[in-house]
């Protein structure tokens, strides 16, 4: 198992800030909007660089859309920046009809998605925004796993024609991905090579699926673990290519079960490689109020439960 170690730990949405900040110096058609989540979204580098190009729009997510859509009409880049719950579910119709049915250029930045929005509860916590936004024709969804990642590809979509939605949280996590990294979007990135066992990781439980791979090695089982940052659309060769050479998958996401990156690997491994698959998600149900850990522990989205669902797996492959 190679040996992923960090010094720092931070947040996603600062990369996003960071990474917004990034984009706006390399164009200058890059401008910002906010639904009176400034602090949250991490967006007062931007404002202080560019005060011309930001926009609050209040608690309003709705106008922010449809005023999003508008003004990539002149040409501009629009990062639209709110809680995930209120970038996706509360605003679908704007999203569909105004952004995706009509392919505009908008990047809808999503924070504290997920239950690691921890206290705030089952209201802010969000589980169904990948499956709503991965439905929509022509929308990239895409969903980061460190500080690093989320700064490079904040500055990636900057320089992507198209909608899209990218997802980031709320806790401070290890950084462990190159700080120069070029984000490619669409293309899976190989955190660990093996031969035993498939491991699809997005977001958060990226690093959880590290832990687990370094306790697996320790246990005679060689994990290879594969970072699909990118949900939609899906490195589906790189998908094929890995469960061809070890036979069976566990697919581990803070999302709901329904819906999700798993539901995306097994529709393509139906129709191509049938294999053996876990789910290492929320089991259809709300979230709660509670810390990040206590959340990721109950739910089953921590390391121990991906080496759980790692030996069921390997056992129904030897069947």
């Amino acid at each position: 198992m190679k040996k992923y170690t960090f010094t720092e730990k931070k947040d996603t949405r600062s990369g996003f800030g960071a990474g917004l900040l990034e984009a706006g110096k390399r164009n200058e058609n890059v401008v910002a909007l906010c639904a009176d989540l400034v602090g949250s979204l991490k967006m007062e580098a931007f404002i202080k660089e560019f005060p011309e190009r930001f926009f609050q729009m209040g608690i309003a997510e709705a106008n922010m859309m449809g005023i999003a859509a508008g003004m990539t009409i002149g040409g501009k880049i629009p990062f639209t920046g709110t809680f995930a719950n209120f970038s996706t579910g509360r605003v679908y119709d704007q999203i569909r009809q105004s952004i995706a049915y009509s392919d505009k250029n908008v990047k809808i930045c999503a924070s504290h998605a997920g239950l690691t929005l921890g206290e705030d509860g089952a209201t802010h916590q969000i589980l169904e925004d990948i499956g709503l936004m991965k439905m929509l024709p022509g929308m990239t969804v895409i969903n980061t796993c460190d500080y690093n990642q989320t700064k490079a590809a904040t500055i990636a979509i900057a320089e992507y024609e198209g909608p899209v939605y990218l997802r980031f949280g709320r806790p401070v996590m290890p950084i462990f991905t190159d700080p120069d990294q070029k984000f490619e979007i669409g293309k899976a990135w190989t955190v660990n090579e093996g031969k035993d066992v498939s491991i699809f990781a997005t977001g958060h439980l990226v690093w959880e699926a590290i832990l687990a791979g370094e306790k697996l090695a320790e246990m005679g089982i060689d994990a290879e673990i594969i970072n699909i940052h990118t949900i939609k659309p899906l490195d589906e060769e790189a998908v094929l290519k890995s469960v061809a050479k070890t036979g069976c998958v566990v697919t581990a996401e803070e999302h709901n079960r329904l819906g999700g990156l798993g539901d995306s690997i097994a529709q393509l491994l139906v129709k191509n490689h049938p294999a053996p698959q876990e789910y290492i998600a929320v089991d259809d149900s709300f979230g709660e109020s509670g810390t990040p850990a206590e959340l990721m522990k109950k739910y089953g989205l921590d390391s121990d439960h991906i080496i759980a669902a790692v030996q069921k797996v390997i056992a129904r492959r030897k069947g």
